[in-house]
């Protein structure tokens, strides 16, 4: 997957995520908190808004071509109030509402996978916890014991799509790799059975 078409597909996704899913569900059902469905990821509330693929798919059932689109041109044919949550968090994808959006579909496909790969893994080492795709720093996550266990889709440190293990106080030794706890990308794990073990591994070093 060329780094270039993943990144800018990337970064298109999160700016529908935050500003055309996540900001018009808070305004009108107060939750910022997204779900991954098959091929993609959708809100849980009001709107019911999904993206499979290169496309948003509206509560009508209209399907809208992510490329080459607008955050704002998406949000007025879905008939929603585009824009990012106010006032919940100061980080989010930097997407401007009238940037146009670059998806490759190939690269959106393969953010898809991770995601389904991510919420397998997670519902496997706490089926009691419901993953969450949370619109700030778009990754899938929950925390258990006051530590965070996740699948990034790629961010300024780590390019590429890894899981992670971020416990709230930091621990020693050598599983902990990166500053804010333990990473590994995707495409070195496999698939989600190694994600898995690389999860459980984590709550383990976690609770020494």
């Amino acid at each position: 997957m060329p780094s270039d078409d993943l990144s800018a597909t990337r970064r298109a996704l999160h700016g529908v995520a935050e500003l055309v899913m996540a900001g018009p569900q808070y305004r009108q059902s107060g939750t910022i908190r997204l779900r991954v469905t098959p091929g993609g990821f959708a809100t849980v509330a009001a709107p019911g808004l999904r993206v499979e693929g290169d496309t948003l798919v509206t509560e009508t059932g209209a399907a809208l071509a992510l490329g080459d689109a607008t955050c704002a041109g998406l949000a007025r044919a879905a008939d929603v109030e585009a824009g990012r949550p106010e006032g919940l968090y100061t980080d989010g994808s930097g997407v401007g509402l009238d940037e146009t959006l670059h998806v490759d579909p190939a690269a959106a496909r393969h953010l898809a996978d991770c995601l389904a790969i991510g919420d397998a893994a997670l519902r496997h080492l706490a089926a009691e916890v419901t993953p969450v795709l949370w619109p700030e720093h778009f990754d899938l996550g929950i925390t258990l014991d006051e530590v965070n266990y996740g699948i990034s889709l790629g961010d300024s440190a780590i390019a590429k799509p890894y899981a992670y293990v971020g416990p709230w106080r930091a621990r020693e030794g050598a599983f902990w790799n990166v500053p804010f706890g333990a990473a590994r990308r995707i495409s070195e794990l496999g698939g989600a059975g190694e994600v898995v073990a690389f999860l459980e591994e984590g709550r383990r070093q976690a609770a020494r």
